[in-house]
């Protein structure tokens, strides 16, 4: 019997995040207290997937659109989300789901608030990073 291949695509200009609880910093020194989060409506997260991005539409290169000759791949306007950021987004627009065990929500691009990304001091020396 072929082995089926789990995995979530997260589809449009969605963003799959893994919610934090409680009071949080990043190395940024950015701060959500506890009451911000349980009290308020906005929420906070890991980015664990991000969507393609934001539908565009296709340019006409004919003037009769209705004869349509080839078929156009789908285009996107790239997400500022990227896996790993910190996220900060309206509670009410996300929508919670379970999987294997694990609490996401899915977040719409328009209800993310805030990103705080943790950036890498490139410097001189690249022996120090990982997987370089």
């Amino acid at each position: 019997m072929p082995k089926i291949r789990k995995d979530l695509l997260v589809v449009g200009d969605r963003i799959l995040v893994e919610p934090q609880e409680g009071e949080g910093r990043t190395e940024s020194g950015l701060v959500l207290p506890a009451t911000a989060v349980n009290e308020q409506q906005v929420g906070r997260g890991r980015v664990v997937k991000v969507g393609p991005g934001i539908p565009v539409a296709d340019p006409m290169d004919h003037d009769e659109p209705w004869k349509k000759t080839k078929e156009h791949e789908a285009r996107y306007l790239p997400l500022q989300a990227k896996p790993g950021d910190t996220a900060i987004f309206l509670k009410k627009a996300s929508i919670e789901i379970t999987y294997e065990g694990r609490k996401f929500l899915i977040v719409p691009n328009s209800a993310v608030l805030l990103l705080a990304r943790e950036e890498i001091d490139l410097g001189t020396d690249f022996e120090d990073l990982p997987g370089l």
